[in-house]
């Protein structure tokens, strides 16, 4: 009987114990390893703000500066292009201009060549005024081909200029002296040495010319009284 009882006693504090366990577990359920974060507090909420406004105000005056580096930059660029496209808008007009100078005045060299041949023949002519028939031929033959240059000249847009008579003009003539003259105006030209010529209107040679001037006044009193006597 003894050992019955025992054995009851002892099932009976077991049992005693789980139930105990039990009520404690539910009563004091375990937590899972994970722990929730507590919730941020106003005074944290309120700093995050202030942090986050202040991180969008650098934002936009750092945005800004870039904005005016960038259109600076842009402006600097177009100024560029500007001169640049200049620069070659005159290097264009150059070139033009030099390849028209170079197609107008391409044969300036070779006509001044030719010139010297045009003033031996008319040297030649002025000298022939013998009337012997060779000679009358050759300076026949002389005037012909001074002719023909002339012909050829004018197919190229060489002019002669001879300012006979005309006043004098220092683009055009070279006055080589000047001599009074009562007949004419001062300034005009009263001999002709040599002839010039222009190449599309620029001059290639001046003409060579004698100028004229005022007669003095005490020449032109002789020349009044010599007339009041002869009268």
């Amino acid at each position: 009987m003894s050992k019955n009882q025992g054995a009851s006693e002892q099932q009976s504090d077991s049992d005693l114990i789980e139930e105990v366990l039990e009520q404690t577990a539910e009563e004091s359920p375990v937590t899972e390893d994970v722990v929730e974060q507590p919730e941020a507090t106003d005074v944290d909420a309120e700093l995050e703000a202030k942090a986050e406004n202040q991180q969008d105000e650098v934002s936009v005056e750092e945005l800004q500066k870039q904005l005016k580096l960038a259109n600076k930059k842009a402006e600097e660029n177009w100024d560029k292009v500007l001169r640049i496209q200049a620069e070659m808008d005159n290097l264009k007009r150059r070139t033009q201009k030099d390849l028209e100078n170079a197609h107008k005045y391409g044969l300036e060299k070779f006509s001044k060549e030719l010139l010297s041949v045009i003033d031996s023949l008319e040297l030649g002519i002025q000298a022939s005024t013998s009337d012997v028939p060779e000679v009358v031929a050759l300076r026949e033959g002389s005037e012909l081909t001074i002719k023909q240059f002339e012909s050829v000249f004018a197919k190229f847009n060489i002019e002669a200029v001879d300012p006979m008579g005309q006043p004098f003009n220092p683009e055009l003539h070279q006055a080589m002296t000047m001599q009074p003259s009562a007949d004419v105006a001062p300034n005009t030209v009263i001999n002709v040495f040599q002839k010039g010529y222009v190449l599309n209107g620029r001059l290639i040679r001046p003409a060579m010319v004698v100028v004229s001037q005022a007669a003095p006044a005490d020449k032109q009193e002789d020349d009044s009284i010599n007339l009041d006597e002869q009268a």
